[in-house]
């Protein structure tokens, strides 16, 4: 099977256990949020972003240090595999318990903080979910090293299949915010088990492994785990510090409008993130070969299609906003459409980046991508603040598009450092990727005044579908018959 193959069965993979995950995330979603109301879920994810911004530590770069590693050994030296396993898993579990005593300890001290004393029991359950959330990563960063892109879907889509479950089954028999959190916990421990337990058996007990890990090889997992981390952090502070900040200066009610707007975009994702993990490790592989030319027509070809995908599908969101929002949320939510729209350009960036960053950790450009997110990051938090408190809600999805806009340039030119992209190739492609884009908008903008329920939003998505693809084939973008192919 040649390399195309190879990369399309993954992605197929990746792209359905996607698929589950996402339908199953979207339901949820929107059940908790009908079921729950604004106040309730605005907390719930207040308490959820606390987490992720204290995982930086449970974490510390640490699995995603291994899988880069992972990725090279297993071409060079498999037997290390179990050797690296090991070691990571170690450094890992040091960190979960340190994090998860400071976060048990410290629970209520960050509430107050917060001014949000309803926080308290939520932030309680922290240490479990910060211990159980790590380990889940560090079970789908190990396969993803390995380029076991099926099985790693597989375990994506049980995680979110048994979150839904769980967390809907909690709420539905009267737990409210505190019983969706047990779900979510539940679901990362059985992942936990299922991944581990898959490790150990297939690729640590009967693994033929080296007498001893190689001189030097963990002191180098550590040290690349330096960026890595400074990366996490920054990544944090882009995409969760702004949900702490809003509930800071804002209220509950607030952050359940900015966590719902990204959650929408996050659902429209799919496709780009599973694209991104299933293409990451295949550059560090193809670089270590010395194929840098079949890497960089792999990327181009990825990132034009990928373009070609969601500049359309930012510009339609930004036009059904409202309406979308009205009939599946609720009224109660329609104070989230001008985050939603501002949100819509993030989407753009956000596919740009997910075939780009992971892509740059395997290619042994962590530092200078840690640079960039550090320094974007840092602008970040600083526009949050001043436009935060200035124009309400709106102001941190400002500050997301204006500081992810330069990191994402910056992704890109590094990227094209490491693979000298054709320039001039891809500038044609989004001119007329955009030119098509002008066209479907302005059917859009006309039609959606007609919407009144379910039935006539659907309409008006397949006409804008229907443009946008007619006028896609007709000036070559395209392919129909690559497009039979692939489906």
């Amino acid at each position: 099977m040649d390399l195309t193959e190879q990369l399309t069965g993954r992605f197929k993979a990746e792209f359905l256990g996607r698929i589950v995950a996402i339908v199953s995330s979207g339901l949820l979603m929107v059940l908790l949020a009908r079921l729950l109301g604004p106040d309730e879920y605005g907390l719930l994810f207040l308490a959820i972003s606390v987490f992720s911004t204290v995982g930086i530590f449970s974490k510390l770069g640490i699995a995603k240090s291994g899988a880069r590693y992972v990725s090279e050994y297993k071409e060079q030296r498999p037997d290390q595999l179990p050797h690296i396993f090991r070691t990571v898993l170690a450094f890992n579990v040091a960190a979960i318990v340190i994090v998860a005593v400071v976060m048990a300890v410290g629970h209520r001290q960050i509430a107050t903080i917060l001014e949000e004393p309803d926080l308290t029991p939520l932030l309680l359950l922290g240490a479990l979910y910060l211990a159980f959330e790590a380990l889940a990563t560090y079970v789908r960063l190990m396969l993803q090293g390995l380029e076991e892109i099926k099985f790693s879907a597989t375990v994506h889509a049980i995680d979110r299949g048994c979150r839904f479950v769980f967390a809907i089954g909690f709420v539905v028999l009267g737990f409210g915010a505190i019983g969706a959190l047990v779900g979510y916990i539940l679901a990362f421990a059985l992942v936990t088990v299922i991944g581990l337990g898959t490790i150990y058996v297939r690729y640590y007990r009967d693994h033929a492994a080296a007498p001893s890990i190689e001189d030097g090889l963990p002191r180098r997992i550590g040290e690349y785990s330096v960026p890595l981390t400074a990366t996490s952090t920054a990544n944090v502070l882009d995409k969760e510090v702004d949900t702490v900040l809003v509930g800071f200066f804002l209220n509950p009610v607030a952050v359940s409008y900015y966590v719902i707007s990204k959650q929408v975009i996050q659902f429209v994702e799919t496709p780009a993130t599973a694209l991104g993990f299933t293409l990451s490790p295949t550059y560090g592989a193809q670089k270590a070969n010395g194929n840098v030319d079949g890497a960089a027509r792999i990327y181009e070809t990825a990132l034009s299609n990928t373009l070609l995908l969601y500049i359309p599908i930012a510009a339609g969101l930004a036009l059904v906003a409202e309406p979308a929002l009205k009939l599946v949320f609720g009224d109660e939510y329609l104070n989230a459409v001008p985050v939603l729209q501002v949100l819509a350009f993030y989407a753009v960036l956000q596919s740009i980046t997910k075939l780009t960053s992971n892509g740059l950790d395997f290619l042994g450009r962590a530092r200078e991508r840690a640079i960039v997110k550090g320094t974007t990051a840092v602008m970040n938090v600083g526009l949050n603040i001043v436009l935060i408190p200035t124009i309400g809600v709106v102001g941190a999805a400002v500050a997301t598009v204006v500081t992810y806009s330069l990191y994402t340039l910056a992704n890109v030119y590094i990227i094209h450092l490491e693979f000298d992209l054709r320039v001039g190739y891809l500038v044609r492609r989004i001119a007329l990727i955009t030119a098509v884009t002008g066209v479907m908008a302005v059917v859009v903008f006309f039609a959606v005044s007609f919407v009144e329920g379910f039935l006539s939003l659907a309409f008006v998505i397949a006409l804008g579908v229907a443009v946008w693809s007619t006028l896609s084939v007709l000036t070559g973008l395209l392919d129909l018959q690559q497009l039979a192919n692939a489906l």
